[in-house]
């Protein structure tokens, strides 16, 4: 059986921070998978707003300038 891969609590911090992005750029109108597509292609830029304290709306803001 394989064996699953536990995650430290910062990665899920930034992974669900990551998803509440999605929400607002969805809101803001992308698609899901435009948002998905978004978010991974620029995962370095949405990290580097997580750790300097953006807000999920504020970053999906800064994205869809």
């Amino acid at each position: 059986m394989a064996k699953k891969e536990v995650l430290d609590p910062e990665t899920l911090a930034l992974i669900e921070w990551c998803i509440e992005v999605e929400g607002f750029l969805v809101a803001g109108g992308a698609t899901v998978a435009e948002a998905q597509d978004h978010i991974e292609e620029q995962v370095e830029w949405f990290t580097d707003q997580f750790y300097d304290g953006l807000t999920p709306e504020q970053a999906a803001k800064e994205a869809l300038a």
